[in-house]
C-alpha cells in the first residue's frame, strides 16, 4: 500500500477588506453602507494624477456624443434623459455650466467696449447755444444706434439695454443744457459754464436735490446699516462711472462676468414658468427644469458658433467677397436658429398641438424677455459697482 504524498497546507485566506470609516465588508470601490470611497486623497499623486485623467477623458467622450444632438436635434436630449439613458450624455447641468461659462468668457475676448462719454464736460454741456447742443445730442444718439446695431444678435446684446438707457440719458442731458441756456438767455445772462467734475456723473435726485453721500444721503424706510450700505454701492458706482472714461472695456468685462450668474438664477425661474404653462401635463418640476437647462445650453452652444465664424470671417474676410457674404449668411442661418430650434424643443417635449405650442411659445417667449431685460440691466449695476 503506497503511502499518502505530502500536502503543502492551504494558504491563509486574505483577510476581507473593511471600510475604514465603518467597518463593513468592501465589496467594491465605495463602501455600501456609508459612501466613503476605498481610495482617498493620501495617496501617491501619481495615482491622483491618472484618476484626473481618466475623469476628463470619459467626460470628453461624453462631450462628443452630447454636443451633436444638442445642437441639431431639439428636444432629443431631453427625452433621452427622461427615459432613463443618461449616463451616456453630460449632465443638464454641467453641460450649461460649462456652455455659459466659457460663451460669455469668449464674448469678452471678442468684443471691445465703445468709448462713449455721457457725463459732464462732453460737447453737450460744453454747447453755448441751442442748436450746437441738438446737433451734439444727435450725434451722440447716431453713435449709440450704430453700437446697438454692432451688438444686435451677440452675446454682447444683453448689454443693448445698457445703451438705451444711455440714449435716454443724452436726451435728459441735452434737455437739462437746453433750458439751462435758454434760463440764462431769458436773464440777459452769458451762457452757464457746466461743471466738469466726476462726481456729477450719478445723477441721482432725492426729495428734489442731488444725491450726496453727506449731505444728502438716500434715507429709506429701511434700517440705519442697509441705507450706510446702499450709500456705500452709490459712492462705487459714482466713483466707477468716472473711472469709465478711462477704461471703458472694465465695465463691459464687469457686466459680461455676471451674466452667466444672471442666468444660473433665472434658469429655474424659467423651469416655474414651465410648469405653470403645462401645469396639467403632471410633469415634475424637475423634469421642466431639465428642459430650462438644456434649452439655456443650446442658445450658449449656439452663441459660441456665432463667436465662431465671426472670428473666421475677420481673419478669413476682413473685407467683402464672396466668402464674406458665405460667413454672413452662415451668422444669419445660426442666429435664426435659435427661436426655431426652441419652438421645436418645446412641441417634441410636451407634445402637444401646434396652436398651443405656438401660443405657449409666444407667452413664455415675451415674459422671459422682459424677465431677461431686467436681469441684465441688474447684473450692470451688480457689474458697475463691482468693476
Amino acid at each position: 500500500m503506497s503511502q499518502p504524498l505530502d500536502r503543502e497546507p492551504d494558504p491563509q485566506p486574505a483577510p476581507e477588506a473593511r471600510c475604514r470609516n465603518c467597518g463593513a465588508a468592501l465589496h467594491g470601490p465605495h463602501c455600501h453602507a456609508c459612501g466613503q470611497p476605498v481610495k482617498g486623497l493620501v495617496r501617491p499623486l501619481g495615482n491622483l494624477f491618472g484618476d484626473v485623467l481618466d475623469s476628463v477623458f470619459d467626460l470628453d467622450i461624453r462631450v462628443f456624443r452630447t454636443l451633436p444632438p444638442l445642437f441639431a436635434k431639439p428636444g432629443f436630449l431631453t427625452r433621452e434623459y427622461f427615459a432613463g439613458r443618461q449616463i451616456r450624455y453630460v449632465t443638464p447641468f454641467r453641460l450649461f455650466f460649462f456652455l455659459a461659462v466659457l460663451a460669455f468668457f469668449v464674448a469678452q475676448l471678442a468684443f471691445d467696449a465703445p468709448t462713449i462719454n455721457l457725463g459732464k464736460g462732453d460737447t453737450i454741456n460744453a454747447a453755448t447755444t441751442v442748436a450746437e447742443v441738438e446737433k451734439a445730442r444727435d450725434a451722440k444718439l447716431a453713435e449709440l444706434a450704430k453700437v446697438k446695431q454692432g451688438m444686435a444678435g451677440t452675446p454682447a446684446a444683453t448689454g443693448i439695454a445698457g445703451i438705451e438707457t444711455g440714449e435716454q440719458a443724452v436726451r435728459d442731458v441735452a434737455a437739462a443744457r437746453i433750458a439751462a441756456l435758454q434760463k440764462a438767455q431769458a436773464a440777459g445772462q452769458p451762457p452757464p459754464v457746466a461743471a466738469d467734475s466726476d462726481a456729477d456723473s450719478l445723477n441721482l435726485s432725492i426729495n428734489g436735490k442731488r444725491w450726496d453721500e453727506k449731505k444728502n444721503p438716500l434715507d429709506t424706510w429701511l434700517p440705519a446699516f442697509a441705507d450706510g450700505w446702499v450709500n456705500a454701492q452709490l459712492v462705487r458706482a459714482r466713483d466707477n462711472i468716472a473711472r469709465l472714461k478711462q477704461d471703458p472695456a472694465a465695465f463691459k468685462d464687469a457686466a459680461l462676468g455676471a451674466v452667466p450668474t444672471t442666468l444660473f438664477v433665472l434658469v429655474p425661474i424659467f423651469a416655474l414658468m414651465l410648469k405653470l404653462a403645462y401645469v396639467f401635463k403632471r410633469r415634475l418640476y424637475m423634469e421642466h427644469l431639465v428642459v430650462a437647462l438644456h434649452s439655456h445650453a443650446f442658445l450658449c452652444l449656439d452663441l459660441l458658433l456665432v463667436l465662431l465664424v465671426r472670428a473666421l470671417a475677420q481673419w478669413l474676410a476682413p473685407g467683402e467677397g464672396a466668402l464674406a457674404t458665405l460667413f454672413g449668411w452662415t451668422e444669419g442661418l445660426l442666429l435664426a436658429w435659435m427661436p426655431v430650434y426652441l419652438l421645436l424643443m418645446q412641441k417634441r417635449v410636451y407634445a402637444q398641438g401646434w396652436p398651443m405650442t405656438a401660443l405657449k411659445y409666444f407667452v413664455l417667449g415675451t415674459c422671459y424677455s422682459v424677465l431677461l431685460s431686467f436681469a441684465v440691466l441688474a447684473s450692470m449695476a451688480i457689474g458697475l459697482v463691482a468693476m
